[in-house]
């Protein structure tokens, strides 16, 4: 894949187009939004992902990120307890750790007035 932000997320795009039903395209477009600071259309990327695969806890510790950044932190809270859950089952440990320390970190933030 290409170096370039937006061919890499329209590369993902034509790929999904083909193959919408393959988890891993989702996340890819997801990661790839995120890094692009488009947290909006990555949380979408990556509700898809988990719509397609229940287990796939890096697509729940990506979906807390893009949710935080919208300012949804109740949500994105939600979000990586379910994927701890799902790690913890699964045996991701080292996905369930991050999610972990993101929750706690989130926590810890002060609430904005």
């Amino acid at each position: 894949m290409t170096a370039d932000p937006a061919e890499r997320i329209a590369s993902f795009r034509k790929l999904l187009a083909s193959d919408p039903n393959d988890p891993m395209l989702h996340f890819g477009l997801g990661t790839a939004l995120l890094r692009t600071n488009d947290p909006t259309e990555a949380a979408t990327a990556f509700e898809a992902t988990l719509r397609l695969d229940p287990n796939y806890t890096a697509a729940y510790r990506e979906l807390g990120r893009a949710l935080e950044a919208l300012g949804r932190s109740e949500d994105a809270l939600e979000a990586w307890r379910r994927g701890i859950e799902v790690a913890q089952r699964t045996g991701d440990l080292q996905a369930g750790k991050e999610m972990t320390v993101f929750s706690a970190r989130l926590r810890e933030k002060p609430s904005s007035p």
